[in-house]
């Protein structure tokens, strides 16, 4: 599909152009025998604690599922509407508590990756080397797993008038309708939708400023919704119109099998892809489940998985090339034809930005929903 060659296309300039990494330090995956130690391992452990993993947030629901039956391993689930900055901090507070509320690995924005590297352990897959250079740490602290492209997920049973850009959102039709997926100061997928919002009014990869401009306008039109919002409240019409990431408005869609009736929108303009990182806690109360964990989800099935969910998987270029993705998932995913991949730089200036100023600049104090 010409959209994806160009994605794909864009993450291999990304790879060239955005990151020089030091030598990579020799720490290997487990293949072979090492396989079959690191699964006997786990399985004495007997568990995994996950945080921030919503069942149909990228088809975790199934990986959870999958990976408890594959190896016979329990799962225990934290907090699934966490943020990225909610799993550091709980990785934080565990740091001398292996209890049941440590977790084991986090799935957090990028920069939250490059950022907390001293609170994760180096590990590397056996598909190591098939992750792009510039999605993963060289010596293997952190990882992208994923990306997705924000989109606008609408509730046509509700709000049958359907955005197609951003300026769209600041009419009056759409008082009180507008949410975000989470709270700017904390959430990657937050920070990310008013960066992408930036891109669109005027802003850049270099300067996010416009995006939090963007917000206030919203805010002050009486359009934002100040609540965490998820697929529920659009379905239930609290929040008609929702800013997320476009395999879990994909999802969403499909799970409301027509009641009620809703359209995913990539917007027109300030088409954004935002990768998401893997990484195992220094402080993993079961370090082998957590490395089996991480092997199976950078396994091709685990990859398959992820884009059943609407999800990119970082292996998908080298998974495409070897012909082992049904075609049917191939062509679900939508067309996002010059969204683009910021630096880890730019990442972290935007993120800074938006996390510090986001109260003055816009205020509306994003809280989850009652």
């Amino acid at each position: 599909m010409p959209a994806k060659k160009f994605l794909f296309e864009l993450l291999a300039l990304f790879v060239i152009s955005s990151m020089v990494f030091p030598a990579c330090a020799s720490i290997s995956g487990g293949t072979g025998s090492d396989m079959s130690e690191l699964i006997a391992a786990a399985q004495a452990e007997g568990t995994l604690t996950t945080i921030a993993l919503p069942h149909n947030w990228c088809n975790y629901g199934e990986a959870i599922e999958t990976f408890k039956t594959k190896y016979g391993i329990e799962v225990n689930e934290l907090n699934p509407d966490a943020g990225s900055g909610d799993e550091i901090e709980a990785i934080k507070a565990n740091m001398d508590n292996k209890g049941p509320q440590a977790p084991d690995v986090v799935d957090v924005g990028f920069t939250f990756g490059e950022d907390n590297q001293d609170l994760f352990m180096p590990y590397k897959v056996s598909a190591w080397d098939s992750i792009p250079v510039a999605a993963k740490d060289p010596e293997g602290y952190w990882y992208g797993d994923y990306y997705g492209v924000l989109s606008f997920l609408v509730n046509t049973s509700a709000q049958p008038s359907v955005p197609q850009d951003w300026p769209d959102l600041l009419d009056p039709k759409y008082a009180g309708q507008v949410a975000l997926s989470g709270d700017p100061r904390v959430s990657n997928q937050a920070i990310q939708s008013v960066y992408a919002a930036a891109l669109a009014n005027g802003g850049s990869l270099d300067d996010a400023r416009a995006g939090l401009d963007y917000f206030a306008k919203l805010n002050s039109a009486g359009n934002l919704v100040p609540v965490i919002s998820n697929s529920d409240l659009v379905a239930s019409g609290k929040t008609p119109v929702i800013i997320t990431w476009d395999y879990l408005a994909l999802a969403a869609v499909d799970s409301y099998n027509g009641n009620p009736t809703a359209e995913v929108v990539i917007p027109a303009t300030g088409r954004f892809a935002g990768v998401y990182v893997q990484a195992i806690s220094a402080y993993a109360p079961h370090p082998n489940a957590a490395k089996l964990w991480m092997e199976f989800l950078y396994s091709d099935e685990g990859q398959v998985i992820w884009m059943k969910g609407y999800c990119h998987p970082i292996r998908e270029a080298d998974m495409r090339a070897r012909g082992v993705i049904p075609e049917d998932l191939i062509a679900k995913l939508p067309d996002v034809s010059g969204a683009v991949f910021p630096t880890g730089a730019q990442l972290k200036a935007a993120a800074d930005l938006i996390k510090t100023q986001w109260d003055s600049a816009v205020g509306a104090d994003v809280q989850p929903a009652p």
